[in-house]
């Protein structure tokens, strides 16, 4: 494998990636991390997180998102068997919301913000989480994902699926699930990732994120697992301990571009990598993810060659199950830091059995 940048090497007075300070540039969002790969040495005295030691029953007719539960509004889910989707009872979007006056000053601005939220159960046992699934019953989530980014699509420029696992991502239910943001304008990430991307590809002449796909399928340094038709890297600029990038390697705008074949191999490199984080600490893995792909609504009619599909994965376990990464200080004042480099990471998941530890 390839070494990182500049490890290795005599230059610099001989720098080591993985013992020397560094700062590395993410051209995604267009800034820059801190790499200290040192720190992670220092002794931990700050908090521990609580391991929870509660058993989650399968089935409980007070959980919201279980069948046949009544849920806040009243409505009582169906006796589902697969996937199940229904409109966020408390969303955060709505289609019908008043527009805001015109501002008085260009410091005071406002604009409309319409779109509908949803919530989609990923399975009816409330003790299952993603790894633990059957490849054709993460196929079933796949398909259900393709199905809403296309009904949404058609109406809104922005569909955000995103999931939250844990309580320690603000996961307030066990029970498995992802939520659906349909919006009817392109969110603040959309919109950088949608600029740098048509930078990139109007200078080099490929799509970003194909690019790295391609670059980082010859380093292998910082590869975790791959197939066919997908891979995922701790990425260069990698903020997050643990933080990972599923990318497709052919050009895909979006994920209703996945042909049957690639959604199989999606289902099976999700399950791969999803079982490596919950084996790394043995315990169910927090995270936050989601996907990005073209905008849609009135984008489907444009040229959108420039973006290329691709899932991010945010964890906030640094050295165990109970030591995390905070955001804080420094990383909210100046920029983000990383302790252990994205090569260490990739390198201690890429060594983890692909087979549960359950």
């Amino acid at each position: 494998m390839e070494a990182a940048a500049g490890e290795g090497k005599g230059g610099g007075g001989g720098f080591c990636a993985s013992e020397h300070q560094h700062t590395r540039y993410n051209p995604l969002r267009d800034d820059w991390v801190l790499v200290s790969a040192h720190r992670v040495k220092r002794p931990w005295q700050g908090q521990l997180e609580k391991l929870s030691t509660e058993d989650v029953p399968r089935w409980d007719p007070s959980n919201p998102l279980c069948p046949g539960a009544t849920r806040a509004n009243g409505e009582v889910n169906p006796q589902y068997e697969g996937t199940f989707v229904f409109p966020n009872d408390f969303p955060a979007l709505q289609p019908d919301a008043p527009e805001p006056g015109d501002s008085d000053h260009p410091l005071f601005k406002a604009a409309a913000a319409r779109g509908v939220c949803k919530v989609m159960c990923f399975h009816p046992w409330s003790d299952l989480t993603l790894p633990l699934m059957s490849l054709a019953e993460i196929r079933a989530v796949i398909d259900t994902w393709l199905e809403l980014t296309t009904e949404l699509g058609t109406s809104y420029p922005w569909v955000q699926i995103f999931e939250n696992k844990g309580a320690m991502m603000g996961c307030s239910n066990p029970h498995p699930h992802c939520q659906v943001w349909a919006s009817s304008f392109l969110p603040n990430e959309a919109c950088l990732e949608d600029r740098t991307q048509r930078q990139y590809l109007s200078q080099h002449g490929i799509p970003m994120l194909l690019d790295y796909a391609e670059q980082e399928a010859r380093r292998k340094d910082r590869l975790v697992v791959e197939n066919t038709d997908w891979l995922v890297v701790v990425p260069y600029w990698a903020t997050w301990p643990y933080q990972t990038l599923l990318l497709p390697r052919r050009h895909v705008c979006r994920l209703q571009d996945l042909c049957e074949g690639e959604r199989d191999s999606l289902a099976s490199i999700m399950q791969k990598l999803l079982i490596k984080y919950d084996n790394l600490f043995e315990v169910s893995f927090p995270y936050s993810m989601g996907w990005h792909g073209a905008p849609t609504g009135t984008y489907l009619e444009q040229d959108c060659r420039h973006w290329q599909l691709h899932a991010h994965y945010y964890p906030p376990l640094l050295r165990s199950a109970t030591v995390r990464k905070f955001m804080v200080g420094y990383e909210m004042l100046a920029q983000a830091q990383r302790d252990l480099t994205p090569e260490q990471a990739a390198e201690r998941l890429r060594s983890l059995p692909e087979v549960h530890y359950k």
